[in-house]
């Protein structure tokens, strides 16, 4: 395990994508995106991308420095196509567009297509939040079969996340962040990288066997190799029986069949689509009765008694909130085959070895 300062990962992983063609604003732009995901916990949806990121981009999956476009545009209502730009980039002008919509009318709609990955949902629920808006987030990954449905072994479905912002005043906002499977693909990268071992019985194998060996997804790897989920003769399991199953297919057809991004399909191109709605809860309550609920009902959340192991009970945002405290003060930890793909892709793209070595200083 390594731990690397969390400016001197930024800095590194955006050098990394400014040899990778990104002007030097993009390259920060994912450079803070993606540790920002590290600082929360979510390290499934970090730096650890950064070599599957390259790839794409080497592929042309995913285009350096496009600029998103409102291909529909109403008062309450608009359609971004991300022309296949990274998600860091073009997301942000499509939450943009739903929050300066969602202030003067009180509610928007705003369907995001052909978006490279937008990494963790968190973050966009997070900037509508900070502009004082709920909302709520649906999401495809066109050509990424990963999930076998309730019921299945063969993969039909993407990790379909779903993710739902409510903002508070003077505290960090309550943010439910979640893919609809029982882990998210990210989450067997890093245990194939030497991480967090998955759960018992997330994945599942082409004959029904349940298992938590990434192998099943992935097929054989190297430890500092490309990972590649269209090997493997297994899926992951939706999470929650019928009720993850079911809300994945509406994420796919929502996030990805109503934007224009297409549900899922083994023939089409990697792209994120996300339909997003905004409120503005000083519209629906003028009186502020909102806020001061849900500190009531917060509260009525966290007395109750814990179950035995258990030290509290958490509400969403609780664990990002502790993990991006510990982790901004320490740093931030990376397993050894993460760090040692990461370092490979920095060379491959040209990145000098006065940088690698700037990094873990």
């Amino acid at each position: 395990m390594v731990t690397i300062k969390v400016d001197n990962l930024i800095n590194f992983v955006a050098e990394v994508f400014s040899h990778a063609e990104s002007s030097p604003e993009e390259a920060r732009r994912i450079a803070t995106y993606l540790t920002t995901a590290n600082l929360t916990g979510h390290d499934s949806h970090g730096v650890i991308r950064v070599p599957v990121y390259i790839r794409w981009k080497k592929m042309g999956s995913v285009v350096p420095n496009q600029t998103a476009e409102v291909v529909v545009d109403t008062p309450s209502l608009a359609v971004v196509d991300g022309k296949f730009g990274y998600g860091q980039t073009v997301a942000p002008v499509a939450v943009k567009v739903g929050i300066e919509k969602c202030k003067k009318a009180g509610l928007a709609a705003v369907a995001l297509r052909n978006a490279g990955h937008i990494g963790r949902v968190g973050d966009w629920a997070e900037m509508a939040a900070a502009a004082g808006l709920v909302s709520v987030h649906f999401v495809n990954a066109a050509g990424s079969l990963l999930v076998a449905p309730f019921g299945g072994v063969e993969k039909r479905l993407s990790t379909a996340p779903y993710c739902v912002g409510i903002p508070r005043q003077g505290q960090d906002p309550i943010v439910l962040d979640f893919a609809t499977s029982i882990v998210a693909e990210g989450k067997v990268l890093v245990a194939s990288r030497g991480g967090k071992k998955l759960p018992v019985g997330a994945l599942v194998d082409s004959d029904g066997t349940l298992s938590e060996d990434p192998h099943v997804l992935y097929g054989p790897y190297t430890p500092d190799g490309p990972r590649d989920h269209t090997k493997g003769t297994g899926a992951i399991r939706a999470f929650g029986e019928h009720k993850g199953s079911g809300l994945a297919v509406i994420c796919e057809l929502l996030g990805g069949a109503l934007t224009g991004t297409g549900a899922t399909a083994p023939d089409r191109r990697f792209a994120n689509g996300m339909l997003a709605f905004y409120v503005d809860p000083k519209v629906v309550d003028p009186a502020n009765f909102f806020d001061g609920e849900i500190s009531r009902y917060v509260d009525f959340i966290r007395e109750t008694k814990p179950i035995a192991g258990t030290d509290s009970v958490l509400i969403p945002g609780d664990p990002e909130k502790k993990t991006r405290a510990e982790r901004t003060k320490n740093g931030i930890p990376l397993p050894d085959d993460t760090w040692a793909a990461i370092v490979n892709t920095a060379r491959e793209v040209g990145v000098s070895e006065v940088s690698i070595q700037r990094a873990t200083s």
